[in-house]
C-alpha cells in the first residue's frame, strides 16, 4: 500500500478535508471554552449556593434562638414564675412554668433553672438523668454579661447545644437581686441537621467538635471520609473536597460558646454531582451540535466546491485535449469571475497556438520542400556526373570497343541508380516498399562501389571489400545498395586528397555484422549524436543529410540496426547489424578485392 500523500488528493478532497479540519478545530476550541466557562460558572454558583445555605442556617438558628430568648425573658419577668422560683421546689416550678414553656417552645427544647452559681434547681424538659447536669459551667460564663441575656453553643456529655442564658431578678431591700438563671436551648442532632438540609435546598451539613462528629446529613461513609480530610487539614485550603466518590464545594463556620471560644465547626457542602451531570449533558450537546455543524459544513462546502471545481475540471479536460494536440477544443465561459477569465484566457491561448502551429506547418512544408529539393539534387549529382562524363568521352574521343562498353555500362548503372532513387522517393511518399529477394551481400556491396569507382580513382582512394561470398540475405536490393552508395559516397567526400575505404562482414551467434571504415578526419561527438536525424549536414560540403537518415531507416525496415563509432582524426566506422534469421550462410570464405568483383 502506497503511503498517503495530501498532494495526491483531488482539489475537491483537499477543500473538504481542510474545511472539516478547520470546522472541527473551531468547534473543539469553542466547546472547550464553553465547557470551561460553564465549569467556572457552576463553581461560582455552587459557592454562592453554599453561602446562601450558610445565610439560611444563620437565619434559622437566629430565629430559633430569638424565640427561646423571648420565651425565657417573658418567663423571667412573670411574678408568679419568680415566686415559684423563690421556693426552690422543683414541683412548684414545674407546675408554674412548665405548662407555659411547653406551649411557647418547640418539642425537645431544653429548659433548666439553676441558682446563680450554676447548680441545677429544676429541669422542665430536655435533660437526661446524669450527674453532669447538676452543675452548669455555662452559667458562670454568662454571668459576666448579666443582666443581659447571653447565647452560644455548649458541649455536654459529647452533645452540642445552642443555649440562651437569661437571669431572673427579684426586687429586694437592697435593689435587684439575682434569684435564679434560666438556661434554654436546642440539642444539635441529626434531626436538626436534616431540617437544615431541607430548608436550604439540598446542602449537606456536618457538625464537628475536634475530630468527633456531632451531627451529619451525609451517609456514614461520606461523613467519615470528609471528617478525616477536614481533621488532616486537606479540606481547609481548597475550593473542592471529595469523599472519594463525590466532590463538594465546602464552607466552614465556627461554633462559639458564650465566651466566643470555638468549640466546634459547622461544615456546609454543596455537591458537584448535579453540576457534573449538567456538564455531561452540555458536553454531549456540544459534541452533537459539533458533529451536525461539521456535517452541514461539509455538505455546504461540497456543494460550493463542486460549483467551483466544475470549471476547473473543464479546464483540466481542455488541457488534456491540448496535450493530445486537439487545438480546436474550447472551454465554455459561463461566468465573469477569475475562473471565467481564466477559461477565456485559455481559449485565447489555444487559438494562438493553433494559429502559430498552422503557420509553423506552412513554413515547415516550404522549408522541407526546399531541403528535399537540395537533397535530391545532391543525390542525383553523382550518377548524373557519371552519365555526363561517360557521354562526353564517347562524343569527344575515339575509344576502343571494350572501353566503350565499359562507359556504356557505367552510364546504364548510373541511369538505373537515378531511376531507383526516384522510385524510392515515390515509394517513401506513398508508404510502400519493394519486395525482398535473396541477394549475395558481396554483390550488393560491389555494385555500389562500382558506381563510385570513377570518383574513387580520381581522388586516389582505395576501396577494399572483404565480404564472404556465402552470405545471402533476403533484401530489398536497390535500397540496401543505396545504403552502401551513401556510406561510401560520404567517405569519398570526407577524403578528397586520398585515403582508404574498407568494407567487411562477419557472422556471430545471432547476427551478421557489416563494417564500413574510412581513414578520413572522423566525426565530432556533437555531430555524431544527431548524425542519423534528417537534414543533419554539419561538416558536409553538399547536401542536407537525408542520406544517412534514409539509410538507417532501410536497415531498421530489414529488422537490423545501424550505428557509428568515430574519433576525430581517426576516421569513421559505420556498423550494420542484421539478425541471422534473415541471413543464409553457406561458408566462411571471404573474398578480398579492390573495387569490382576481383
Amino acid at each position: 500500500m502506497k503511503d498517503f500523500s495530501f498532494s495526491r488528493l483531488s482539489l475537491l478532497w483537499k477543500i473538504l478535508l481542510s474545511t472539516s479540519v478547520a470546522i472541527t478545530l473551531l468547534f473543539a476550541i469553542t466547546g472547550w471554552i464553553v465547557e470551561k466557562n460553564a465549569l467556572d460558572t457552576t463553581a461560582r454558583s455552587l459557592e454562592e449556593e453554599v453561602q446562601a445555605s450558610f445565610q439560611a442556617y444563620r437565619s434559622l438558628w437566629q430565629s430559633r434562638l430569638s424565640r427561646l430568648a423571648s420565651v425565657s425573658l417573658i418567663l423571667s419577668q412573670m411574678s408568679d414564675v419568680r415566686a415559684a422560683f423563690s421556693t426552690g421546689d422543683q414541683a412548684t416550678i414545674h407546675d408554674t412554668a412548665g405548662e407555659l414553656w411547653s406551649k411557647a417552645s418547640e418539642e425537645n427544647a431544653l429548659f433548666l433553672v439553676t441558682d446563680p452559681r450554676g447548680r441545677l434547681v429544676a429541669s422542665l424538659s430536655g435533660v437526661p438523668e446524669s450527674d453532669a447536669w447538676h452543675q452548669l459551667a455555662v452559667v458562670a460564663q454568662a454571668a459576666k454579661r448579666f443582666p443581659e441575656q447571653a447565647s452560644g453553643f455548649m458541649l455536654k456529655e459529647g452533645r452540642l447545644y445552642q443555649v440562651a442564658v437569661t437571669p431572673v431578678y427579684v426586687q429586694s431591700g437592697r435593689g435587684l437581686a439575682l434569684l435564679d438563671v434560666l438556661v434554654a436551648g436546642y440539642n444539635v442532632d441529626h434531626l436538626v441537621a436534616q431540617r437544615l438540609k431541607e430548608s436550604t435546598g439540598g446542602s449537606e451539613f456536618l457538625f464537628l467538635s475536634g475530630d468527633r462528629v456531632i451531627a451529619s446529613t451525609l451517609n456514614p461513609r461520606a461523613t467519615g471520609e470528609l471528617a478525616k480530610a477536614i481533621v488532616s487539614g486537606a479540606g481547609r485550603t481548597i475550593h473542592r473536597i471529595s469523599d472519594g466518590v463525590t466532590e463538594y464545594a465546602p464552607l466552614v463556620a465556627p461554633l462559639e460558646d458564650i465566651e466566643h471560644r470555638t468549640i466546634g465547626e459547622l461544615w456546609i457542602f454543596r455537591s458537584f454531582e448535579n453540576a457534573r451531570q449538567a456538564l455531561m449533558v452540555l458536553r454531549r450537546n456540544i459534541i452533537l451540535l459539533g458533529l451536525l455543524a461539521v456535517l452541514a459544513g461539509l455538505g455546504l462546502t461540497y456543494l460550493l466546491a463542486r460549483n467551483i471545481m466544475r470549471p476547473v475540471e473543464k479546464l483540466d479536460r481542455a488541457a488534456a485535449e491540448v496535450a493530445r494536440q486537439n487545438y480546436d477544443y474550447r472551454v465554455p465561459v459561463n461566468s465573469r469571475d477569475e475562473l471565467g477569465r481564466l477559461a477565456e484566457t485559455f481559449n485565447n491561448m489555444c487559438a494562438s497556438i493553433q494559429s502559430a502551429r498552422r503557420e509553423l506547418i506552412r513554413q515547415e512544408r516550404i522549408s522541407t520542400i526546399g531541403r528535399l529539393s537540395s537533397s535530391i539534387v545532391h543525390d542525383l549529382r553523382n550518377p548524373l556526373a557519371a552519365i555526363y562524363g561517360g557521354a562526353e568521352i564517347m562524343v569527344d574521343s575515339e575509344i576502343a570497343p571494350p572501353q566503350l562498353k565499359r562507359l556504356a555500362g557505367n552510364i546504364y548503372r548510373a541511369s538505373r541508380h537515378i531511376q531507383e532513387l526516384l522510385q524510392d522517393l515515390v515509394n517513401v511518399g506513398r508508404g510502400k516498399t519493394e519486395g525482398a529477394e535473396v541477394c549475395r551481400l558481396y554483390e550488393v556491396a560491389a555494385a555500389a562501389c562500382d558506381s563510385l569507382a570513377p570518383t574513387a580513382e580520381a581522388q586516389g582512394v582505395t576501396v577494399r571489400i572483404e565480404v564472404p561470398e556465402s552470405i545471402e540475405l533476403p533484401l530489398e536490393r536497390a535500397r540496401v545498395e543505396r545504403v552502401f552508395i551513401n556510406l561510401v559516397g560520404n567517405a569519398l567526400e570526407a577524403m578528397p586528397s586520398g585515403g582508404a575505404i574498407y568494407i567487411g562482414a562477419k557472422v556471430d551467434s545471432d547476427a551478421a555484422t557489416i563494417q564500413v571504415t574510412d581513414t578520413g578526419p572522423g566525426i565530432s561527438p556533437e555531430i555524431r549524436e544527431h548524425l542519423f536525424q534528417p537534414f543533419v549536414s554539419s561538416g558536409k560540403k553538399n547536401g542536407l543529410g537525408l542520406g544517412l537518415a534514409l539509410s538507417r531507416q532501410t536497415i531498421l525496415d530489414h529488422g537490423g540496426d545501424m550505428w557509428v563509432e568515430s574519433e576525430p582524426g581517426r576516421g569513421a566506422r559505420f556498423f550494420i547489424r542484421l539478425p541471422l534469421s534473415r541471413a543464409v550462410v553457406y561458408g566462411e570464405r571471404a573474398v578480398a578485392s579492390p573495387v569490382g568483383r576481383g
